[in-house]
């Protein structure tokens, strides 16, 4: 069985490029609109800069992803700086949020500590299995695509929509 090469994942990267831009001027947007709300509730704008961070490490991968001839492990380094500088701003705002999340159910951090997590791992899983230079490394990178419109998406709901309520 042969693996697809970085290049035939192309029009996948500048899919994804393409929805993380927008999706990023969408939480932008609401953070805008509700901003004096958000600033109002302890955690919130933590949580909507986790939510930049999860489309914008989509958009950075998909970017570093169209690099014309670059090399798999040139490509894999990139994947693992981005999610390891993703994952500990977003580690980073969750024990902030930990330290006055007062009077917050506890299941609203777990599910945001997990949606974060599920939407960072597979971009640092691809990165090390493409370094070691195992075939289907770059097929990690789907889940965590996936993750992090998930949670993106999740979050800019809360900031703009349950906010109101």
């Amino acid at each position: 069985m042969t693996y697809p090469s970085i290049t035939e994942w192309n029009t996948l990267f500048a899919v994804e490029a393409g929805a993380a831009a927008t999706l990023t001027g969408l939480v932008f947007v609401a953070l805008s609109i509700n901003l004096s709300r958000i600033l109002a509730f302890p955690g919130l704008p933590g949580r909507g800069a986790e939510s930049i961070m999860q489309f914008l490490q989509v958009f950075f991968i998909s970017t570093v992803g169209l690099i014309p001839r670059q090399p798999e492990h040139i490509f894999a380094i990139q994947i693992l700086v981005i999610a390891a500088a993703s994952w500990c701003a977003q580690v980073t705002l969750q024990v902030r949020y930990l330290k006055v999340r007062t009077g917050h159910p506890w299941s609203w951090f777990v599910n945001r500590a997990l949606m974060s997590q599920f939407a960072t791992i597979p971009f640092g899983v691809a990165g090390v299995i493409l370094l070691l230079g195992a075939p289907g490394a770059i097929d990690w990178l789907v889940p965590g695509f996936i993750f992090s419109f998930l949670a993106g998406i999740v979050s800019a709901w809360v900031l703009l929509v349950e906010i109101l309520r």
